[in-house]
């Protein structure tokens, strides 16, 4: 609820006066509920506040602790507070006021450097242990609080946000092109797969699911959480399963309403946030609060392009969830006067480093504006569904059958989900034999892998040895198609620079506007709940993401909860918007690729052959395509290399 700064002077000095203090300067651009700092020996300790949950009112931060000799800053909300209470046996008159923060100091008493293992939620802390002359911190599982950090000679700093450290004697701005290089280098919205590292060449992250030990100037990292299936779950009946997935993600979404003010969250006409929506809505019926959500509509004027599978406004379906569900404040928002190219400048303040996100931009955060106005404290969405609670691929798990040879299962479920869909039974069967038999399917087509353009200067790749570090870590650029879903998702768990960049979004919206983004598909519990759960009962009778959908019947509409056809799509009308600015993106772009700074980590060529594309056919239909994208991410690369460095 934070943005927390550490300081350790390594040669065993004490601070030198001043520098925390102006570091601190550095986070008034966020708005605080109060700001506090402590320091003792070699040690500096702060907090810009915001107060989230109804105990962090009372809470000041830092704080020591003179018995236990412990001093604490944290960015903390803990979802699992009844466990810890039990385990650390914290008395009944006690819990209900205690802070996160002194949560976790208990923790770190009880467990030393395997606290974090115990703790469920978002998470960023450095506690200070006097007794043992060591800095400890941890960051939660998968990233949604930052903690950078920066060494000298003799200093070594932390902080939620990068600017503050800056603040170090010495320390400049000069750009790490190994991060630069993955971040060009890779097609997707991942920035890099080295999260030890950032834009920057002398500023580091504490990675996701880490924790980083500081004693006598040395610092050590250690990997506390690594999510796997485990044991597979086995209960009698489809109800049990159903009643088990309720009970843990009820337990997920209540944790996550935990705050003075007003809960919001996003909604769109899909199962993951509606889902979300029904569950909260219906535990803060109890506490008779209403749930505000928040949600982004197409401009008036925009024409729907999208193919028959996709829905660019989903009103209609939003409507009928909120219907349904009741205890609602529903709000649709166009934003009109926004678009991808008017958010670049904000967002890259945001982010302190190039983005790729432009399609989504300019509504996330329109959302996030709207509910700072409306004083909401916690913004729920459904980012992680996919991979967690609405996981089950029907064409996949077949082909799986098909693979098995179990040709009984395969041949009910390959009828029921073509009949379902209406589909054409020939090509259902030509795509699960592939993905069946990919080897097979590769050797019997000719068709060659379509040649994509790179946004990376060749040469610039080639000097940073770029595509061989990526394949090292097992990064798979485009995807094939072919591809065995279930080691996708695998992946997905076992490498956090999947999802990490969804939680420092998460987290640098919320400084600036006072509010976090919570996310219930997210919660650990869940995700291990999920994993544990059999593939039948992800897919069942051709129905795919069957457990969910059986799990929320009268939670949600029956057309929302037994959609198969459509789904829908966000942003599908950013290029309609900025077509009254047309000339002001293709001058800019022009720019770019006449700049002789940029052109030696921007491929040209492609920029160029993209360029002569789009100038002359500014059709809404654009948004999505490879070349208007790598010019969208050149520009803002572009204006971060102008202004950040």
């Amino acid at each position: 609820m934070s943005a927390i700064i550490g300081i350790y002077q390594s040669n065993h000095e004490p601070v030198q006066p001043g520098l925390g203090e102006r570091a601190m300067q550095t986070l008034q651009r966020y708005p605080a509920d109060y700001a506090r700092t402590w320091h003792d020996k070699q040690v500096f300790l702060g907090c810009h506040a915001q107060w989230i949950t109804p105990e962090s009112v009372k809470e000041r931060l830092p704080h020591y602790d003179d018995d236990r000799e412990l001093a604490i800053t944290a960015d903390a909300i803990i979802d699992n507070r009844d466990e810890l209470f039990e385990k650390l046996q914290v008395r009944q008159s006690e819990r209900r006021d205690m802070p996160d923060g002194m949560l976790i100091l208990l923790a770190y008493q009880r467990w030393g450097k395997d606290a974090p293992v115990h703790l469920i939620g978002d998470f960023a802390f450095l506690i200070w242990d006097r007794r043992n002359n060591t800095l400890f911190g941890a960051r939660d599982f998968s990233g949604n609080r930052t903690l950078y950090y920066a060494q000298t000679r003799e200093l070594l700093a932390f902080s939620t946000t990068i600017q503050p450290l800056f603040a170090l004697p010495g320390l400049n701005k000069h750009i790490n092109e190994q991060w630069l290089s993955e971040f060009l280098a890779i097609p997707t919205t991942t920035e890099c797969v080295d999260l030890y590292t950032t834009v920057y060449k002398h500023i580091g992250q504490i990675p996701p699911a880490h924790t980083v030990s500081v004693s006598d100037g040395e610092m050590k990292f250690t990997k506390y959480c690594t999510v796997d299936a485990g044991d597979k779950l086995k209960l009698k009946s489809n109800g049990e399963y159903e009643e088990a997935f309720r009970d843990v993600f009820q337990q997920a979404v209540k944790s996550r309403l935990r705050t003075h003010r007003q809960v919001g969250a996003y909604l769109s006409g899909g199962l993951d946030s509606g889902s979300v929506v029904s569950f909260a809505a219906r535990a803060l019926r109890d506490q008779e609060k209403p749930l505000h959500t928040f949600s982004y509509v197409p401009v008036d004027d925009f024409s729907d392009w999208t193919p028959r599978s996709r829905i660019a406004n989903e009103r209609e379906n939003i409507k009928s969830t909120v219907n349904h569900v009741g205890n609602i404040h529903d709000q649709y928002f166009e934003f009109p006067e926004m678009n991808p190219l008017s958010e670049v400048n904000e967002w890259l303040d945001i982010m302190e480093e190039p983005y790729k996100f432009y399609e989504n931009s300019f509504w996330l955060r329109g959302i996030y504006q709207k509910a700072h106005e409306q004083k909401v404290g916690v913004l729920l969405s459904g980012s992680r569904g996919n991979w967690t609670v609405s996981w089950g691929p029907a064409l996949d798990y077949q082909a799986s059958l098909l693979r098995s040879f179990k040709w009984i299962r395969f041949y009910k479920e390959f009828q029921q989900y073509s009949t379902g869909l209406g589909a054409n039974r020939s090509l259902v069967i030509r795509i699960v034999g592939k993905k069946a038999f990919p080897g097979l399917a590769k050797l019997m087509t000719s068709t060659q892998e379509p040649d994509l353009p790179d946004l990376i200067n060749p040469e610039f790749a080639k000097r940073t040895n770029v595509y061989e570090r990526l394949r090292d870590h097992g990064y798979d650029f485009w995807g094939d198609p072919l591809q065995n879903v279930y080691e996708v998702r695998k992946k997905q768990f076992e490498n956090p620079y999947y999802w990490s960049l969804t939680g420092k979004v998460g987290c640098k919206q919320s400084l600036r506007h006072s509010l976090w983004e919570r996310d219930p598909t997210n919660d650990l519990r869940v995700i291990r709940f999920c994993l544990s759960v059999p593939e039948e009962q992800f897919v069942q009778n051709g129905l795919d993401r069957a457990l969910i959908r059986r799990s929320t019947k009268n939670y949600l509409p029956e057309k929302i909860r037994l959609n198969q056809k459509v789904r829908g799509v966000q942003g599908a009308d950013g290029v309609h918007r900025m077509l009254p600015s047309w000339n002001m993106l293709t001058s800019e772009l022009q720019q770019v690729i006449e700049d002789p700074i940029v052109s030696g980590y921007l491929n040209i060529k492609e920029l160029e052959n993209a360029f002569s594309i789009i100038r002359k056919d500014p059709r809404p239909e654009l948004v999505f395509d490879t070349e208007f994208r790598i010019l969208m991410r050149s520009l803002i690369f572009y204006r971060f290399m102008k202004s950040y460095t």
